[in-house]
């Protein structure tokens, strides 16, 4: 396994003890709200520190962007640190969500892990060298449609100038679909793509540190991933859609006329 790598299983396995611990605890656990419908808890920022130590004593020229702590991505190398993702679900003692980190080097993505702590699963990908689930190389599902596809999604309910639009690509989709799943928690339904338990995702809004790991998953495991126009542009906008290749390209051309001003791609 590449140095860069182990180092970050390290990180998500250490930071995965933490949420687990705190599981018996959520009644006495301290939780802010950032904005409508988006929480912290304390067990986020435990989990995001312990993630940066082991991070900066390997690699202290590095940059750290994470969801709680910030920081600068002007760096030839930028670790993308979710520390909780599924925030909600962990506090309310739903069992899915994981810690998720990826690295960039001169902005294309070059490393990724995600650990579900509860399941205690893991995945990791290296640009050029695969993608991998508890040890097993991935391919992605060979769906040729959208057809009978069991697909991923997520709601964007902190943006609600966009509800309508995306309840037109919910519809349109649950048209043809086999089934749509909502789990609440981006980076695991990415990594599921990746290793076949769904067939797609798409999703509005998200940040680089939901979807960086996930989305080289699931370029090293054959698939694509792209923003609504079915572009390249899905870390700036966050608006991202993934799949097979052929997979993609129909859910891109399902969803595109339900697109409104302010998420063309």
């Amino acid at each position: 396994m590449h140095p860069m790598v182990n180092i970050a299983v390290r990180a998500v396995r250490s930071a995965g003890n933490i949420i687990v611990r705190n599981m018996d605890r959520l009644d006495r656990l301290h939780i802010e709200r950032k904005g409508d419908n988006d929480f912290v808890s304390e067990v986020d920022r435990m989990a995001e520190d312990e993630i940066r130590a082991i991070l900066q004593q390997a690699y202290p020229d590095h940059a750290i962007v994470g969801e709680e702590g910030g920081g600068s991505d002007q760096a030839e190398y930028v670790w993308l640190v979710d520390p909780l993702d599924g925030t909600t679900n962990f506090l309310r003692g739903f069992p899915h969500f994981a810690v998720s980190i990826a690295l960039t080097h001169r902005g294309v993505l070059d490393v990724g892990v995600i650990y579900d702590p509860v399941r205690q699963e893991l995945w990791t990908a290296k640009r050029g060298g695969g993608c991998t689930f508890e040890g097993r190389k991935m391919r992605i599902a060979p769906r040729t449609s959208i057809d009978d596809a069991l697909l991923g999604t997520g709601f964007p309910f902190r943006l609600p100038e966009y509800h309508q639009a995306y309840l037109g690509m919910f519809g349109s989709v649950l048209e043809r679909a086999g089934d749509v799943r909502r789990a609440g928690a981006a980076a695991l339904d990415l990594a599921y793509v990746a290793c076949g338990r769904l067939d797609g995702f798409w999703e509005i809004g998200l940040k680089p540190w939901d979807m960086g790991a996930g989305a080289l998953m699931i370029r090293e495991a054959g698939g694509i991933v792209g923003d609504f126009s079915g572009g390249d542009h899905y870390l700036e906008t966050g608006n991202i859609v993934a799949g097979s290749p052929k997979l993609f390209a129909d859910l891109v051309r399902t969803i595109g006329p339900h697109r409104v001003s302010g998420i063309q791609r």
